[in-house]
């Protein structure tokens, strides 16, 4: 009677604290014990009427067998403490360490126990749905996801690596920021106007840049007219020849607010057909966002090509000359001699 109270309790913490989206989840991808315990845990009420009424019967009969046997009290006191130590305490913190299982492996027993409780335990089920009626599953926000998600970091047995993680963490995060965030500054632009001349010199600054696609605005900034793409000038022959900026093909590209979030933005270039969109605010250009802008919010690390490499270079190049520069500059200012006093001569 005791191991029967036992295997009652535990069976009640176990299948109470399965979680059915998770069972649903763990089922389509084919877990076993999932399958087997699933459909018992969908019939909650029934489950429960059945294990309690099983688990009192269970306590009822024992201290009936122990009456016969030992005084009321000897007898109390003892299926008491049977009752309590290893019907009830040891077999819920057993069977709450891994509750899947336990569910999984007495799952037949529990069919035995609704099978037997039946007449009582079905009127119980009705009423209890009736009074607790079933509530949709409950979804985690976007914060726990993404807590969720960071919680593998620390854990040594999770299947994710830490690139995996990065880039989850880095989706999740896309609808909370905005495009402004990440643009790239007008300032820092390298943009052209319609008029502008193109010649050998010019074609040599804009290859200098090493930019593939260049957006072409009015002087005011309040207008795109699409983006220069630098292959279809490789056919072109600037030798001695000079063209207009609107001699060439350009190809439209639509403005985009600032605010637009970043998941939105990347729908925008999926149905676009581009890589890079100007952004405005107030119906003025303020800067530009590629795609490669998006991908390295989501991996969370910078994607350089050779390009990229390169001007990294130069500019670091650049810097150790204004430095040495400003070093000569102040070096030459402490060499010069002091002005002489007045009334003394100089050596």
């Amino acid at each position: 009677m005791v191991l029967a109270s036992a295997i009652c309790s535990g069976l009640n913490i176990a299948v109470m604290s399965l979680d059915l989206g998770d069972l649903r989840r763990k089922a389509k991808l084919g877990n076993k014990q999932a399958k087997r315990v699933l459909p018992l845990r969908k019939r909650t009420h029934l489950v429960l009427a059945a294990i309690l009424l099983t688990n009192v019967a269970a306590v009822s009969a024992s201290s009936l067998v122990l009456d016969q046997v030992l005084t009321g009290w000897q007898a109390g006191l003892i299926s008491t403490l049977l009752i309590v130590v290893f019907g009830e305490i040891l077999p819920q913190a057993l069977f709450a360490k891994n509750p899947l299982g336990w569910s999984s492996l007495f799952a037949p027993l529990l069919k035995a126990m609704i099978a037997v409780t039946f007449v009582f335990s079905k009127p119980l089920q009705l009423l209890l749905d009736k009074l607790f009626p079933h509530q949709r599953a409950k979804l985690q926000s976007r914060r726990e996801l993404g807590l969720m998600i960071t919680e593998h970091l620390s854990d040594s047995s999770s299947e994710l690596d830490e690139d995996e993680i990065e880039i989850m963490r880095g989706a999740l995060k896309l609808s909370e920021k905005k495009v402004r965030e990440i643009m790239t500054d007008i300032r820092h632009t390298y943009w052209l106007t319609p008029d502008t001349v193109l010649n050998g010199e010019k074609i040599d600054e804009i290859k200098a840049q090493g930019y593939s696609r260049i957006p072409i605005f009015d002087h005011a900034l309040s207008r795109c007219y699409g983006l220069m793409l630098m292959k279809d000038l490789v056919d072109v022959d600037f030798d001695g020849n000079s063209y207009k900026i609107y001699d060439m093909p350009l190809h439209p590209v639509q403005l985009v607010g600032g605010k637009t979030a970043l998941d939105t933005m990347f729908r925008k270039f999926i149905t676009s057909g581009t890589h890079l969109m100007p952004i405005e605010n107030h119906d003025i250009i303020i800067g530009i966002v590629t795609i490669e802008d998006l991908l390295e919010e989501i991996l969370g690390h910078e994607i350089e090509d050779e390009t990229d490499r390169k001007r990294s270079l130069n500019k670091l190049k650049a810097e150790e000359r204004a430095n040495l520069e400003q070093k000569n500059k102040i070096e030459a200012a402490n060499a010069e001699p002091e002005p002489a006093l007045h009334g003394e001569e100089t050596s």
